[in-house]
């Protein structure tokens, strides 16, 4: 079976796309954010890159950005949310 990979459009954040790829098995094989706070962004991906699904929406479920309802670790859930429905 081959990694499911998706581009997902944000909502409500600085970043306006998230690549994500995750193999068979569950885990992250690489993301990438399109826009936002570059460094950041680029941390979050270092630090969940090789990790479970399910483990990094544990982790980064709900946070929130200032006072905006999501953020961009928020919203990557959501994409692999979306990339887990994939068949």
């Amino acid at each position: 079976m081959a990694n499911r990979r998706i581009t997902y459009k944000t909502q409500g954040t600085c970043s306006q796309f998230i690549d994500v790829e995750v193999d068979d098995e569950g885990t992250l094989v690489d993301v990438n954010f399109i826009g936002g706070c570059n460094g950041n962004l680029q941390g979050i991906c270092a630090l969940v890159r090789g990790m479970k699904v399910e483990e990094i929406k544990q982790r980064l479920d709900g946070i929130r950005c200032g006072y905006k309802s999501t953020s961009c670790p928020d919203q990557l859930c959501r994409a692999l949310d979306q990339v887990m429905e994939q068949k």
